[in-house]
């Protein structure tokens, strides 16, 4: 992911995957969370699978801004780079299957971010 997101450190890109890991296991629901965190590293897999449930879909317009908020000295713009580094990252590790089923949990657009 550091080479993806092209990301000067490890620890940023750390930083990055642990945000939109929160993020987006907040707003994933049912087997697919727990199929994704089992494919994980452990570290990753108990950030998303923490307890926090979001009672509606993450609208994709507001996961850069959330992400921003998460992230100290990011804008949208680079909270948007995060998003997709982590997001095509997943999609790689999950497969074609799995990132179908998140895919479909998530609003219109979201993919858009991948």
């Amino acid at each position: 992911m550091k080479e993806r997101g092209e990301y000067d450190t490890a620890e940023e890109a750390e930083r990055a995957a642990r945000v939109v890991l929160a993020l987006l296991g907040a707003h994933l629901v049912g087997e697919v969370r727990s199929q994704l965190a089992a494919r994980l590293p452990e570290g990753f897999a108990l950030i998303l699978l923490d307890p926090l449930q979001s009672a509606e879909p993450l609208p994709p317009s507001d996961s850069s801004a959330l992400t921003a908020a998460w992230i100290e000295g990011a804008t949208e713009q680079t909270a948007t780079w995060d998003v997709s580094a982590v997001l095509s990252t997943i999609a790689d590790t999950a497969g074609e299957d799995l990132t179908g089923q998140i895919l479909l949990q998530r609003p219109v657009g979201y993919d858009q971010d991948r």
